[in-house]
């Protein structure tokens, strides 16, 4: 078992063990980030591949939309799912599942054949990867210091971002090889299997696990909505869902949106596949700064501050950008200033947790910011029922007005024992 954690003031003071266990959650969160990418970078084409038709037909869109969903839809079951299995097994062992889950299906997707077959294999990644976000964001709460846990939070999400930079990296590399096909990336997500092998032998349980371990009745999801407990459920639920719907809707159809940019609308796919490539690099990149200023925000203000605040900035430039027309390097601009809002998704890390009892962490934070994922999924299918070729514009305009609610419900978070004292 690993000691609890100290109140280490730099990095030295830190444990052996504490950072194994950064290490662990860290790794997890980067494969995380790059099997769910995966498959954005080649949706149009390899759906259209399935379909045996064109990227330009409706159907496209519309099956694209329904195997996104599916994903989401994975991603929240894999929080509840794999949040108990954490609660009940420990933090560490079913941390190596949720990473041989999503890698083992992602590899998969390589071997689909029709669209279905597709949106299966999605599916069942994407548990593994709802799964890993709430058993490490338990692991990391349990095991560092109090006062780090917000550049924890940051560190984590540029995990991630990271993992989807390699991932647009790799399919770029891949599309310079002759005779190149879609479904060749898939391979790419098969990696994160051996990352396993380090976890399971050298990231012990948390000690505080570990001593509340036969302390009464197993917890039950039902538990999460006792009277104690339901308002906390229900706030930090619906936030995350209002919240995570919107940034989805932007996160799938912000590629569709700029395929169809009069600067490239005409344009070869090869030029429509740099453009998207590069549009994501710029939300991508972007975010990694996002990050570490929501981090700072939490540390000086609080997380509940910090998380209204940035989600009212995502409000006002996804509105700024689809409301009106602007040129290729402008949108490319503007894209970047809406990834830089998408740091305030990393705060949730360390807010969530410690809100919730030891024995219901990861079941209360893998429930509270997975439920979103069903929501959003609807709203990806909802969106797309509506989404014209021509049009993407409008839909995005649409999925930006949820961001504002989202801003006031922040608000209204309970605040955790460990919050960031306000300076």
């Amino acid at each position: 078992m690993s000691t609890p954690p100290g109140e280490a003031t730099k990095w030295s003071e830190l444990s052996v063990q504490q950072k194994k266990s950064g290490l662990a959650a860290w790794l997890g969160w980067f494969f995380d980030g790059l099997d769910l990418h995966l498959y954005t970078l080649v949706a149009a084409v390899f759906v259209a591949e399935l379909l045996r038709t064109t990227e330009g037909d409706p159907a496209v869109g519309w099956y694209g939309s329904i195997i996104q969903a599916a994903f989401l839809l994975g991603w929240a079951f894999g929080g509840a799912l794999f949040g108990l299995v954490g609660d009940r097994l420990g933090r560490s062992r079913t941390l190596v599942l949720t990473i041989l889950t999503y890698a083992l299906f992602t590899g998969l997707s390589f071997f689909a054949q029709t669209w279905w077959q597709l949106m299966i294999c999605r599916f069942l990644a994407a548990l593994g990867i709802g799964g890993e976000w709430a058993v490490g964001a338990s692991l990391l709460s349990e095991t560092w210091p109090r006062k780090w846990r917000p550049w924890i939070a940051a560190v984590l999400q540029c995990a991630v971002n990271f993992g989807i930079l390699a991932a647009i990296a790799a399919v770029t590399l891949l599309q310079l090889i002759p005779g190149f096909e879609s479904r060749w990336v898939f391979l790419i997500g098969v990696l994160p299997a051996f990352v396993t092998l380090w976890i399971r032998k050298e990231v012990p349980e948390t000690a505080e696990w570990a001593a509340e371990q036969g302390r009464g009745p197993r917890p039950r999801l039902a538990d999460l909505f006792a009277p104690g407990l339901r308002r906390t459920t229900l706030i930090a639920s619906t936030l995350c869902a209002i919240a995570l719907t919107g940034h989805w809707c932007f996160m799938f159809w912000q590629q569709a949106f700029i395929r169809t940019h009069p600067a490239v609308a005409e344009a070869a796919v090869a030029i429509k596949a740099a453009v998207t490539a590069k549009a994501l690099f710029c939300v991508i990149a972007a975010s990694v700064l996002g990050n570490f200023a929501s981090g700072w925000a939490a540390q000086r203000f609080g997380y509940r501050a910090a998380l209204a605040a940035f989600f009212a900035a995502y409000f006002v430039l996804m509105v700024l950008t689809f409301a009106l027309p602007w040129s290729l390097p402008e949108t490319y601009a503007l894209y970047a200033a809406i990834g830089f809002c998408q740091g305030v998704f990393g705060l949730f890390t360390m807010a969530l947790p410690p809100l919730f009892p030891t024995l219901l962490r990861t079941t209360g934070a893998g429930f509270s910011y997975n439920i979103g994922r069903v929501f959003a999924a609807a709203g990806t299918v909802f969106f797309g029922i509506f989404a014209k070729p021509s049009d993407y514009g409008t839909v995005l305009l649409a999925a930006a007005m949820l961001f504002a609610p989202a801003a006031l419900l922040a608000l209204r978070l309970p605040l955790a024992e460990d919050e960031p004292a306000v300076r």
